[in-house]
């Protein structure tokens, strides 16, 4: 079974971050500069949430607030389900799918790991399928 260290070896552990006073126009900026839908949101190494392009969509756009003056500890997400590097991909589907997710914090002994995606599990999917079919027509035909 695939694990969510395989994901962050793959895709690496780096993640964009911003303090939570960053205003959300910045924060968008950053996102649009990264070509990126999420910004995680720390004060110092504590993790604090994750502000995504669905964050600012409903908690902005369709309250009518300024970006300007809108920080993203203002409008991030920060109730998650944190996952551990050791967790597996069918556990982080379960999740992503139960609480209507895209991201999940990766934790290692009380910091951040990284941050995986619901195209990171999906991919991560793919791959092992492709691998078990590889090694079922390698078995089939020797």
């Amino acid at each position: 079974m695939r694990t969510v260290a395989q994901i962050l070896t793959r895709k690496g552990i780096s993640v964009v971050t911003v303090e939570p006073t960053t205003s959300v126009i910045d924060a968008l900026k950053m996102m649009a500069d990264k070509n990126i839908g999420s910004v995680v949101v720390m004060s110092g190494e504590k993790f604090l949430g994750i502000m995504t392009e669905r964050d600012y969509s409903r908690k902005v756009v369709l309250k009518g607030r300024s970006s300007d003056d809108t920080t993203v500890a203002d409008i991030m997400s920060s109730e998650f389900p944190t996952i551990t590097p050791g967790d597996n991909i069918d556990h982080c589907m379960k999740l992503l799918s139960g609480y209507n997710l895209r991201y999940l914090p990766v934790m290692d002994k009380g910091s951040l790991a990284g941050i995986i995606s619901i195209n990171d599990v999906v991919t991560e999917t793919i791959l092992s399928q492709y691998e078990t079919i590889s090694y079922l027509q390698e078995y089939i035909q020797s």
